[in-house]
């Protein structure tokens, strides 16, 4: 049946300067609601599932890590951390426990992987959950992805989350002194970008909660690569088309190769730089410059440690049988940082 006309009428609207126009559509008496922003654009190349079906024809025997959910873990789902301009609205999710009264909590902020253009936070809800029932408070965080907004959108946005984070610690009894920044293949180098750029104002943009800092106390890089123009490398191939990293900065590497260094936590290394733990694959090239940084984070006195898998696939954070000992990795690594 097709919809009833309904008539369009212009209305007068006083905002305390010169009348606006302003055009609404009434249906049942009710104006439409105001336009929303265009939806983003996704690449869903890297899912679970994919990542699964192909990791399987090397190990048959793995499956997707579903734990059940811990109990007294509760969840604060599709927050809205930062409104942009156009509408867009950058999304999160808290696992946080329980707390006894003036009980407070560590906090992680899990940064997802997919290259930097695909890839969702729902990837890492069961390993924010175990974190959760483990006393922290876990937050998993959406950011603009290369088919939405090029270097250094992605790091800006991370570093919102974490501001976002402190200005809502009452409510989750986060202690934002023990903040950390956990990270899987892109979302790895994202996490240590971030952590080795504390207070560093070319990483931080916007106006959502800046009167709060975006500081971190520990970082956990799995997978994410250290150095993108680095012997060890293979980022920037695109001798088959652009690159996923030369798609994220807009620019190849012999292009913009300032950009290119300018991302690499390698090159951010400094005596503030927090505590890592590298957990890694059989991956060689996924954790490009770890050892370089190791060295550096070594002559600064600064605690670092390597756990490595060396028979699993680079998505392993996903699968079983490498999805418990993460956890384990994981929780050991912050409690020994945080004192805990």
């Amino acid at each position: 049946m097709p919809f009833p006309a309904f008539p369009l009428f212009v209305v007068p609207v006083r905002f305390g300067a010169p009348p606006l126009l302003l055009a609404a559509l009434l249906v049942g008496g009710c104006p439409a609601q105001a336009q929303q922003a265009a939806p983003v654009p996704r690449d869903t190349s890297f899912t679970v599932h994919s990542a699964y079906v192909k990791a399987k024809k090397q190990h048959p025997t793995i499956t997707v890590a579903r734990p059940p959910v811990p109990r007294h873990v509760r969840t604060a789902s599709n927050l809205t951390y930062c409104a942009l301009a156009g509408g867009r609205e950058l999304k999160l999710d808290v696992f946080y426990p329980r707390a006894k009264r003036r009980q407070t909590f560590p906090a992680v902020l899990i940064v997802h992987g997919g290259g930097w253009r695909s890839g969702d936070r729902a990837q890492h809800v069961p390993l924010a959950q175990q974190l959760a029932a483990r006393g922290y408070v876990a937050v998993t965080a959406e950011y603009r992805l290369s088919t939405e907004a090029p270097y250094p959108a992605a790091v800006q946005d991370l570093k919102t989350a974490l501001r976002w984070l402190r200005a809502h610690a009452c409510p989750y009894a986060i202690d934002t002194t023990k903040v950390a920044v956990w990270g899987f293949s892109a979302g790895g180098q994202l996490a240590t970008l971030v952590g080795t750029t504390n207070d560093d104002p070319l990483f931080e943009a916007g106006t959502c909660y800046r009167s709060h800092n975006s500081r971190v106390q520990a970082i956990v890089d799995a997978d994410g690569t250290l150095a993108f123009i680095h012997p060890e490398s293979g980022e920037g191939d695109d001798r088959k088309g652009p690159s996923a990293a030369t798609l994220w900065f807009g620019a190849s590497k012999t292009d913009r190769p300032d950009l290119w260094q300018q991302a690499a936590p390698l090159n951010h290394v400094s005596a503030h730089t927090p505590p890592i733990l590298f957990i890694n694959s059989g991956v060689a090239r996924m954790h490009a410059g770890r050892d370089d940084m190791r060295r550096q984070l070594d002559a600064f006195g600064i605690y670092s440690e390597v756990q490595q898998f060396p028979e699993a696939p680079h998505p392993f954070v996903l699968f079983n049988p490498w999805f418990e000992p993460t956890v384990a990795y994981t929780v050991n690594f912050l409690n020994r940082v945080f004192g805990r």
